[in-house]
């Protein structure tokens, strides 16, 4: 079986590990602050907090903004339930926002329509599956609304926007280590910032003992194991990244598709059909896993309705494999299986 999601380890990561281990220095340390240095570098901002999670680091980016009990946070449906479980974590509302058709992105205009009528404390947005989101609108509604942008580059490390990486735009952004992330620490997370009382408050709470003062803390720390693995793959992100990329390149080709963005990475791979759970029980026969790309929006869980965009992406889109350790051969298994399956190919468009 062709897996979905594979991480992509070798004798150099297990190396790093092992030192950190044989050291006796496992937790939280050197290596930790290490980590923070090179990734804060690369992202082109002043400093990093690293954590246990992609989701720790969005808890404490609402916390550094102020977002408290009864405030609304505006976040896309179209997107896992990390966010939703920051959000009420610090006990604020969620306004669920609709995608565009063609990025999967949250959709600027869905947002202003809400701003027009209604405050909101923050957004977040989500540089989906590797496409960056249209900063420069969002830039304009924080401008214009006066309200700060989270962005969440956990599927997008690498990527850029106007010749920029992205997580330099928001007043915050995070990324995850999550194991089938574009680097992986096992579990972990990171979060970014220019603003040194943000990274103060975050390095604060991120761990709750030998405070003078009581107040709640979180063991939200990653260890020196973590950032080790963390530090080591770090180093191969660009050819990560390339592999990727060539990858897509030959799914286009054999596809007919056109999934080309300046500026974007290929976290994942989106196909679009209308038996989109069918075929993806037919490639799972061949021994192909795929996956819908979001398991379920997160207007599902909350019972509302009029998320027309998510509802299509939701239906349509299928995730087939594409990571740096997936073979040629395995490449031609998946692109021979979807030619046979589907003779009639693949629209581009909401589900590409």
């Amino acid at each position: 079986m062709i897996p979905h999601s594979r991480p992509t380890i070798d004798s150099e990561d297990i190396e790093a590990v092992t030192d950190v281990i044989k050291s006796g220095q496992i937790a939280q340390g050197l290596k930790v602050q290490e980590f923070e240095g090179v990734v804060s570098s690369y992202i082109g901002v002043k400093g990093a907090v690293a954590v246990s999670s992609g989701t720790a680091a969005l808890h404490l980016s609402l916390l550094c903004l102020g977002v408290k009990h009864g405030d609304e946070v505006i976040i896309p449906s179209y997107t896992c339930p990390a966010l939703l479980n920051a959000v009420y974590y610090v006990g604020a509302i969620p306004r669920l926002a609709d995608i565009d058709a063609r990025s999967y992105n949250i959709d600027p205009n869905f947002v202003e329509d809400y701003l027009r009528r209604k405050r909101a404390k923050a957004i977040i947005i989500v540089h989906t599956f590797g496409e960056p989101v249209d900063i420069d609108a969002f830039l304009e509604l924080s401008k214009r609304y006066s309200i700060p942008v989270i962005e969440d580059c956990a599927q997008a490390l690498g990527a850029t926007f106007r010749g920029r990486r992205i997580g330099g735009f928001g007043l915050i952004s995070i990324l995850s280590f999550y194991a089938t992330k574009l680097i992986t620490t096992g579990e972990g997370g990171m979060l970014l910032s220019d603003t040194d009382d943000f990274l103060e408050k975050a390095r604060d709470l991120r761990e709750y003992d030998k405070k003078k003062v009581f107040q709640l803390r979180y063991n939200y720390k990653m260890t020196d194991m973590a950032s080790a693995l963390g530090l080591s793959q770090f180093k191969k992100l660009p050819s990560f990244l390339k592999r990727r990329e060539e990858i897509a390149m030959t799914y286009n080709v054999a596809l007919g598709k056109s999934y080309e963005k300046e500026g974007r990475i290929y976290y994942r791979y989106i196909l679009g059909s209308p038996h989109a759970e069918q075929l993806i029980g037919l490639m799972e026969k061949d021994g192909i896993s795929c996956r819908r790309p979001v398991f379920k929006p997160l207007h599902h869980y909350t019972g509302e309705k009029g998320f027309p965009q998510t509802e299509m992406a939701w239906e349509r889109s299928i995730s087939i494999p594409i990571y740096p350790s997936l073979t040629d051969r395995e490449v031609q298994k998946i692109t021979d299986s979807l030619v046979r399956l589907c003779p009639e190919g693949f629209p581009n468009g909401s589900g590409r």
